[in-house]
């Protein structure tokens, strides 16, 4: 079945850097676009990045653009985030997403999260 499984979040000071990772499993990767997204306490989802599927494409949120980085390595089935400058507003719990063709129709993964905390 399709797996999400995120990591590399932890606590970092304010403009410290951090990168998460999303391993896949349980669909073609490799033809599969990527999204990160974030939620933090009392608010809304939000999309922070996305990258196509063979990588040649992304786009990022604006409150991201020029510290953070989405990549992809196809090979290892995993999908990136690098995280620099870091702010304390970048606070939230991070999932990776994607959208799976399977049993004839398109369905939306979500793993469990991983929590970045940015704090002094």
């Amino acid at each position: 079945q399709v797996q999400l499984v995120e990591s590399g979040g932890g606590l970092v000071q304010p403009g410290g850097s951090l990168r998460l990772s999303c391993a896949a499993s349980g669909f073609t990767f490799s033809s599969t676009a990527m999204k990160w997204y974030r939620q933090a306490p009392g608010k809304e989802r939000e999309l922070v990045a996305g990258i196509s599927s063979t990588g040649g494409s992304t786009n990022y949120a604006d409150s991201v653009k020029g510290r953070f980085t989405i990549s992809r390595d196809n090979a290892k089935n995993t999908v990136y985030l690098q995280m620099n400058s870091l702010k304390p507003e970048d606070t939230a719990v991070y999932y990776c997403q994607a959208n799976v063709w399977t049993s004839r129709r398109w369905s939306s993964y979500w793993g469990q999260g991983t929590q970045v905390t940015v704090s002094s």
